[in-house]
């Protein structure tokens, strides 16, 4: 071992001579061949000069080709080709001197077979050294390295285990590759056994001590990461991934790109392209004014429109502190923007004009909603004030200060809806829709739950995960839509710059998860077993809950747009006439605090709109009760009893 790595440090001169070695070798086992081992006295002059032209010849090609320059340690294909080129080259070279030179009767055959021979003898010397080389340094990468298994067997774990290879200062020892195709099983890549699948990731980790799994496939769908992490918890070993395809940089060190797995990977959702050019065009040197910019959407809407460089952006919310802290977090990552925190509430019509005659923006993006299902149905009056008065006062005074465009953040829980907050956030679409009348665009964005947001369930599972369990579901079959908050305000933007005005745009959300199944992924990425280590309990639907969301309503005809991840759907839009006169009645059954005619007019507006047995019981209760305020403590009780905690989590 000692003389090995002697030679590794003189490599230079050790790889030159044995190149030359092998050179001559050729010749001599190229007349051996060609005599059957027993090469007669008159060729012999024939083999010394073969050799002498051959060793200078090809010593000169292989200069010309460069391969006194590359290192053994790494060998390619594109190495190998080089090294029979050079090896081509200079049997030419050398075939014609002979010509020239050589007695009569050299035998031609000896071209082609040293040809073969040398390249065969070069090539395999190359190969041998860079064997040599691996050993040595796995033997001293083992001392104090973490055995580490790279599932994933394609080009993504390829590159993974050679740059694992060839860096001293990684943290890992690369074991073997775990690969889920069977048929991989027991082959060799870069010398290092493809071990097994992931059924046998547990005897694996046991038999090598293996203290790592890394995860080496950027285009597994969601379910595939959920079952490879099912297996590593068995296993009970720590893991890492690489990100999806569209986040590697280009010519990066990959392992740098190595992290933990989130939650986002289980959606094995694809990163969104987006048109820069259409939202600069659109953004860039405008004011741009956001509502609700405190909340999860309005504070990553305030992050991805700064990247566009506005000429100012206002943050409109009524929350003080989220309010600074989204300030200080603005003012240290896009240190030239222009941004301007403003306190206020949608609902107070002389704020509004306040801030829109101040700072007259061309954009507004309305995120400020009260979005939470179960508590909008024991505070309907408040959901209504809110989510259709306060933006009906602020789509308003947008078209009265001369706004370019306002988009509408809505919910695909406004199709259909069974509970207050959808049925507010529809009548809010149709309310800010038939204000279109030629100046101010008016848009709604659609889009279900998005991971991480203030409220959701991931926060909740953490929680509860964190405490030791249980993790609350409402039912087996809940199921949901998901986005991640940073792919639906860049939808959003995107979204922005299609409509021409009374459009309602759609974002593609996949496919629906299980509630249940995003429970149990979140207490693998934990590290543990879900109904072994941390108990997933069921504890029936809320008020105003249904088990799926939909997208659209019939009446909707659904239209592409030149972005694949968003849809249109045109209707055509209630006047202005009707939605004042429902407007109206909304109002009086507000002041009145008349709850059965506040549903009722709900009902009347969005005809889809299905009351939960919540709601119905309280509106028929109140109009035999002169205490609203006792209604509302009542259902309160009733919420934190039985089959329907206020507390519990989707």
């Amino acid at each position: 071992m000692r003389l090995l790595k002697l030679a590794i440090r003189s490599h230079r001169a050790i790889e030159a001579a044995i190149l030359l070695a092998a050179v001559a070798l050729a010749p001599l086992g190229a007349f051996l061949l060609r005599f059957d081992f027993s090469i007669p006295t008159y060729y012999r002059p024939h083999l010394l000069l073969g050799v002498v032209c051959l060793v200078l010849g090809k010593s000169v090609t292989f200069v010309l080709f460069g391969l006194h320059r590359e290192s053994w340690r790494y060998v390619s294909s594109n190495d190998l080709l080089r090294l029979a080129m050079a090896n081509f080259a200079g049997s030419v070279l050398c075939g014609i001197t002979i010509f020239i030179l050589s007695p009569p009767g050299f035998p031609r055959s000896i071209y082609v077979l040293d040809y073969i021979l040398c390249f065969g003898l070069t090539a395999w010397v190359r190969v041998a050294a860079q064997l040599a080389l691996e050993i040595v340094r796995l033997r001293g990468a083992r001392n104090g390295k973490t055995p580490a298994l790279i599932y994933g067997a394609g080009d993504a774990g390829v590159m993974l285990a050679r740059e694992i290879q060839q860096s001293r200062n990684l943290p890992f020892a690369f074991v073997g590759f775990v690969d889920d195709d069977p048929r991989k099983k027991g082959s060799l890549i870069h010398g290092v056994r493809v071990l097994g699948t992931g059924q046998d990731l547990s005897p694996l980790v046991a038999r090598h001590a293996v203290g790592m799994v890394l995860i080496a496939m950027p285009s597994a769908s969601g379910q595939q990461i959920a079952t490879i992490l099912k297996h590593c918890a068995l296993a009970r070993v720590k893991y890492k991934t690489m990100p999806p395809l569209g986040e590697i940089i280009d010519g990066g060190p990959i392992f740098s790109q190595v992290r933990d797995v989130a939650v986002e990977d289980l959606l094995g959702r694809s990163p969104v392209q987006l048109d820069t050019r259409s939202i600069e065009a659109a953004i860039a040197d405008q004011t741009v004014l956001v509502t609700g910019a405190a909340g999860s959407i309005g504070s990553e809407m305030c992050r991805q429109i700064a990247r566009f460089q506005p000429a100012t952006l206002v943050g409109l919310d009524i929350g003080e502190t989220p309010l600074f802290y989204l300030e200080m977090e603005l003012r240290d990552k896009f240190p030239n923007l222009h941004f301007i925190p403003e306190i206020g509430d949608i609902q107070n019509q002389q704020r509004v004009e306040e801030v829109l005659a101040l700072h007259r923006p061309q954009i507004v993006f309305h995120a400020a909603a009260y979005k939470h299902v179960p508590m909008m149905e024991l505070h309907p009056f408040e959901a209504v004030e809110n989510n259709v008065f306060g933006t009906r006062t602020l789509a308003a005074c947008a078209a009265q200060f001369g706004v370019g465009a306002f988009v509408m953040i809505s919910t695909d829980k406004a199709v259909r809806p069974t509970n207050i907050m959808g049925a507010t956030k529809r009548l809010a679409e149709l309310t800010i829709n038939s204000l279109q009348n030629g100046g101010t665009r008016f848009l709604s964005v659609r889009f279900g739950n998005v991971l991480g947001s203030n409220g959701s369930v991931i926060p909740i599972f953490k929680k509860q995960i964190a405490e030791g369990g249980p993790v609350t579901v409402t039912h087996p079959e809940m199921q949901r839509y998901f986005m991640t908050i940073p792919e639906a305000a860049q939808l959003v933007l995107q979204a922005s710059t299609l409509g021409r005005g009374g459009e309602i745009f759609v974002l593609d959300m996949g496919a629906p998860v299980k509630i249940a199944d995003l429970a149990r992924n979140l207490i693998l990425l934990s590290g543990l077993q879900p109904d072994v280590d941390i108990a997933v309990e069921f504890t029936g639907i809320r008020p105003g809950e249904k088990l799926y969301e939909e997208i659209h309503l019939h009446e909707e005809s659904i239209l592409p747009t030149f972005h694949e991840k968003i849809k249109v759907f045109s209707s055509t839009p209630a006047s202005y006439r009707e939605i004042e006169i429902i407007l109206r009645r909304l109002e009086s059954a507000c002041r009145s605090r008349n709850l059965g005619q506040l549903v009722l007019q709900l009902k009347e507006s969005v005809p889809d709109y299905s009351p939960s047995s919540h709601i119905l019981g309280r509106s028929l209760a109140s109009q035999s009760s002169p205490s609203i305020h006792s209604l509302s403590v009542h259902s309160r009780d009733r919420l934190n009893s039985g089959n329907e905690p206020a507390a519990s989590p989707i």
